[in-house]
């Protein structure tokens, strides 16, 4: 999951990895709440990959999994929140596990590649910046979520033309869980059905 309430400048989109894949980045950076340059310095000293390996794929898919700790940490304030019902809870949890699962997979992959994984901040942190302090009830955590899971959604979307080809699969398949977690919350939500094809990815 990710969080799409700021939309950082762009004037140093450049900074991470060139003129091909700023743009996919920078919309990565926009969705955790961090500006592109913020990225680039943070990865500058860990996009060094084995010899056959891109640097590019593993800043790539370390701004992948820190959406993934975003998500972890979304679901934890949810369900430390008091606000779910039982049956809502539960459903949060196993979300939770499908996001530490992708975590799981993205650290381990950024590993092989000759990379540092990137690390989570404390619960703390994430809470100020999903202003996990406005949430007044169930319905307010629901919108919540399903606004980032379909960020999520359209960030592993966008994120497969600019991997290399051993990554594609496991990024659709990430944006696969991340759509069915949008479908589940907006069917909870009540929201009608889309009647236009192409619902993600635009």
């Amino acid at each position: 999951m990710t969080n799409q309430n700021d939309s950082p400048g762009a004037s140093r989109r450049g900074l991470l990895l060139g003129a091909g894949q700023t743009l996919s980045i920078a919309g990565i950076a926009a969705f955790v709440g961090a500006s592109p340059s913020a990225f680039a310095k943070e990865y500058k000293g860990k996009n060094k990959a084995k010899k056959g390996a891109t640097s590019g794929d593993v800043a790539i898919l370390n701004a992948a999994l820190a959406l993934e700790h975003e998500g972890i940490a979304a679901y934890t304030l949810a369900a430390g929140s008091g606000l779910l019902t039982p049956d809502v809870l539960k459903l949060g949890v196993i979300f939770r596990g499908h996001h530490q699962g992708h975590r799981d997979l993205m650290a381990d992959a950024v590993r092989k590649l000759g990379g540092t994984p990137a690390e989570a901040k404390p619960d703390s942190e994430y809470a100020v910046s999903l202003n996990a302090g406005a949430l007044m009830n169930q319905t307010d955590v629901l919108k919540l979520a399903l606004k980032l899971e379909r960020g999520a959604t359209n960030a592993y979307l966008s994120l497969i033309p600019q991997l290399g080809v051993d990554f594609h699969q496991v990024a659709a398949r990430m944006a696969g869980d991340e759509a069915f977690h949008v479908a589940i919350l907006a069917s909870a939500l009540g929201e009608p059905v889309p009647e236009a094809a192409l619902m993600f990815g635009a």
